[in-house]
């Protein structure tokens, strides 16, 4: 009877003293429990967030991935290419090494180039718009040891035009014609290399000795350009003057 009163006595004093355990109202005791064991902090904290910022960055070195092809066919032939005349048809290739040739006096101690050591090739654009300037190459290569000096003036190689569907020979122009400088035009050619000659024509027709040349420019259409040098097999190259 005594034990029974005792606890009797406790219980009716247990909702004056929380922290007691044993206490009539248990669940009121224990609240603060279940948030620090919960499941909400069962995670690691930051997980999905760091997943989501790993997903974001995956691709992101792809972006450049078709520059590579930017430079493909930069080394291509031009749209209109060239026209190459002489014996060596590859000779456009000869002037992978060459420069604008050196000029030279006439009295200069540098032996003039053989014949058989000097080779010639004739360059010119396949066509030309209506308001290009054709311009012909005359590519010369020095094929010996010894560095010399050749004549590429407008009366020692002789650049002519003339239609290609003309029935006749008769030249539309000829660098012989009516050159502004007439004299020889050395050109210095180093031994074992290629220098380059330029010569632009304004599309005038040309006569003998400077006399008056019909009027009118070439019209357009296909036309024949043909170079002869002193014991030098004639080149040969066409190009066309289009319309539009």
């Amino acid at each position: 009877m005594l034990a029974a009163w005792a606890f009797t006595s406790v219980g009716s004093k247990g909702s004056q003293d929380d922290g007691k355990p044993g206490g009539s109202d248990p669940v009121k005791s224990i609240t603060p429990g279940p948030g620090s064991s919960g499941p909400a902090i069962s995670q690691q904290p930051g997980g999905r967030d760091e997943s989501g910022d790993s997903g974001e960055d995956g691709g992101s070195g792809g972006s450049d991935g078709g520059n590579g092809d930017t430079g493909a066919g930069s080394g291509g032939a031009p749209s209109d290419g060239t026209s190459t005349g002489g014996a060596d048809t590859g000779g456009s290739g000869t002037d992978g090494g060459s420069t604008a040739g050196r000029q030279v006096p006439a009295g200069s101690p540098l032996p003039e180039c053989k014949p058989g050591a000097l080779e010639l090739t004739l360059r010119t654009k396949v066509s030309y718009g209506p308001d290009d300037r054709p311009a012909f190459d005359i590519i010369a290569r020095n094929t010996s040891s010894v560095t010399c000096k050749a004549d590429l003036g407008p009366k020692n190689v002789v650049l002519t035009v003339t239609e290609a569907s003309a029935e006749n020979d008769d030249v539309i122009w000829s660098s012989k014609d009516c050159p502004a400088n007439p004299g020889p035009l050395f050109l210095q050619v180093p031994a074992g290399a290629t220098v380059v000659h330029k010569v632009d024509w304004n599309r005038t027709r040309s006569t003998p000795d400077c006399a008056t040349p019909p009027p009118g420019k070439a019209a357009p259409g296909t036309y024949l350009l043909e170079a002869k040098a002193p014991d030098t097999p004639v080149r040969r190259a066409s190009f066309v003057l289009k319309k539009d």
